[in-house]
């Protein structure tokens, strides 16, 4: 071969490493959502479980469409702030050429479908939260808001080399702490607040009730699948492009081998920590993920043990959330305000505490500061709180959020034409 054909087989070798990587990365991703569907069913009770999966798996086929339509198009626009970039974005217009099947540079379809399963994530972790009342129709609308609109920009924003929030702060959120687990976790806090607590749940004076899953295996494993989910999500996050170096969203130096070190450290950590504190299965699965959630903000730097800790922090930090939550009355059937919200908050300050000063990928991106951190850390709270609130209080007024305390009663599943369970389990468990 001549030294031009060699080049011109190098670099098709490297498209279509490049595509195929991130394509199994996309595949990886659909096991967090078959997670959270056993994760949610098995969470709920008997008479609840077919209409908790089934508003799982319609977040996952309208959160598609619709970020085809729009959502990616406000990542490529929205970086600067709330000005879009018309021009920039011309690339995620629903009819423009990078959008078709006929593409040349192997690489655009895979990246949208990669975010594409990244705002699916988004309303799954919502999605558990609100178990057992919601309706139907007023749970898409809000898993549409939340999935192809507020977490997409709160990516164009600290998830973008260009994002304003990194070049002004230097945020730094490799993994997604904030912009995706914040993001989602105060979201669903804002609709919590307006949706209301499950019937029986707390009495009159402030006490409340347990009220369990009718299946923890079947929660606890369907947490394990989204744990193996998360290694397509993280694996994600580096990006590959056609070099011996790969990178972060930022442009700065990474490797595989730091994701896979620093994601099962922290698992390992979660779940240790969840088991020191409560005993409890569930909450050393749901460990695991306060692990990997607290740690994924600076997966691509932490050394293995500090990663450890950190994912030990989450464990512990995760299950006292949830417990000051119920003090506060507000129902969170599976814990997504404290796991994904909470932990989201130690995860994005964790790197301005142990990280600070870190050399950024290039001189217009400021040095990560404790405080970078913390200002980027109160923007995902208000841009995950504000519209969850508002769009639910809006649903609330028109009486279509919550579905009637009959319906409650009766159990959500009378809208689902085949049972659950046809034997042996009572109904009304």
């Amino acid at each position: 071969m001549s030294p031009q054909e060699v080049k011109a087989a190098i670099e098709m070798t490297t498209a279509i490493n490049l595509e195929v990587y991130y394509y199994w990365c996309t595949a990886i991703m659909i096991l967090i959502h078959a997670g959270f569907l056993m994760y949610e069913m098995g969470a709920s009770r008997v008479k609840h479980t077919l209409a908790s999966g089934t508003k799982n798996i319609l977040a996952f086929a309208f959160m598609i469409p619709t970020f085809y339509m729009f959502g990616w198009w406000i990542y490529l626009a929205m970086y600067n702030g709330l000005t879009p970039d018309f021009e920039g974005a011309a690339a995620g217009v629903p009819w423009g050429d990078n959008m078709g099947p006929n593409l040349q540079d192997n690489a655009s379809g895979v990246f949208w479908g990669a975010f594409t399963l990244f705002a699916c994530t988004t309303a799954s972790i919502m999605s558990g939260a609100v178990i057992e009342r919601i309706r139907m129709a007023a749970f898409i609308v809000l898993a549409v808001i939340l999935g192809s609109v507020v977490w997409i920009l709160s990516a164009a924003w600290g998830w973008h080399p260009t994002g304003w929030m990194v070049l002004k702060w230097g945020y730094h959120d490799f993994g997604a702490s904030g912009v995706v687990h914040i993001i989602s976790g105060f979201f669903a806090l804002g609709v919590l607040v307006n949706l209301g607590p499950r019937i029986g749940r707390f009495n009159t004076d402030g006490s409340a009730n347990p009220i369990l899953g009718h299946s923890v295996p079947m929660t606890t494993a369907g947490l394990m699948l989204i744990v193996v989910g998360f290694f397509g999500f993280l694996g994600g996050c580096v990006v590959y492009g056609g070099t011996a170096q790969w990178t972060n969203i930022y442009g700065g130096a990474t490797t595989l081998s730091a994701v896979c070190f620093n994601t099962l450290m922290s698992v390992a950590g979660g779940i240790i920590g969840g088991y020191a504190l409560t005993r409890d299965p569930f909450w050393m699965m749901s460990g695991a993920l306060c692990g990997v959630i607290s740690a994924a903000a600076g997966l691509d730097m932490w050394y293995p043990p500090l990663a450890f800790a950190v994912g030990f922090a989450g464990g512990i930090i995760g299950p006292l959330a949830a417990g000051l939550l119920v003090k506060m009355r507000i129902d969170d059937a599976v814990g997504a305000v404290s796991v994904h919200g909470i932990c989201g908050i130690w995860g994005v300050l964790a790197v301005g505490i142990f990280m600070g000063n870190y050399p950024q990928p290039t001189a217009a991106i400021p040095a990560i500061t404790f405080g970078g951190q913390f200002m980027g850390m109160l923007v995902m709270v208000a841009l995950g709180f504000i519209p969850g609130y508002v769009l639910s209080l809006v649903l609330k007024m028109l009486g279509i959020l919550r579905a009637g305390d009959g319906v409650q009663k009766a159990g959500m599943d009378v809208e689902i034409p085949v049972p659950a369970y046809p034997e042996n389990i009572r109904s009304d468990a």
